[in-house]
């Protein structure tokens, strides 16, 4: 697989529409449609740049877990808190912002940091890291008009049910299986 074309066809507010051509490997050209929230400006820019993160939390021995409204399937799914960087942001700073705004809890103890990986890889280049904490403090609303957001703590026999009968962002579901099966990274 060749890449030989990249163009922008969309520039909306937070997401770039690319359509990249590509030569299969028959040789025939392949046009692919990606989203992406950084600009790219040169086909070695796909990928490049960290987005945010994704935020596994536990406090006594319990998951947190957002239930959340989210327009893109228009259904309340379980979720890990998660968020984007800020221009000169640090990955600590946004792993303290993202759980402070979406949950009130403050960062006790950082456990681990994965390096970033693809969140959608099928459709976007956007790359997040995983982060495990362990969190403190109360649960308060510092959410937007735009967020609907329900935090709590389940214990491993809570998510294993919840994993039975919700919905889930795909990340959130297989930290909270591992969780379940008491597979996840001691503190």
């Amino acid at each position: 697989m060749q890449l030989i074309k990249m163009e922008k066809v969309k520039d909306g507010k937070y997401l770039k529409n690319y359509e990249l051509t590509y030569l299969n490997k028959a040789g025939r050209e392949k046009t692919y449609e990606i989203v992406s929230r950084k600009e790219l400006e040169r086909v070695e820019d796909i990928g490049e740049k960290v987005s945010g993160m994704s935020i596994a939390a536990i406090h006594d021995g319990k998951l947190l877990l957002l239930r959340e409204f989210r327009m893109g399937v228009n259904k309340y799914v379980y979720n890990l808190c998660a968020g984007m960087m800020e221009e000169g942001e640090t990955v600590f700073d946004c792993i303290k912002r993202e759980l402070y705004e979406e949950t009130g809890l403050s960062v006790k103890k950082v456990i681990d940091i994965l390096p970033a990986s693809y969140a959608a890889v099928a459709i976007s280049d956007t790359k997040t890291h995983i982060v495990f904490v362990e969190a403190e403090g109360e649960f308060e609303d510092h959410t937007s008009e735009n967020e609907w957001i329900e935090a709590a703590f389940y214990t491993r026999e809570e998510v294993a049910g919840l994993l039975q009968t919700e919905e889930w962002s795909s990340r959130a579901q297989m930290v909270a299986y591992f969780f379940s099966k008491n597979l996840f990274p001691q503190y």
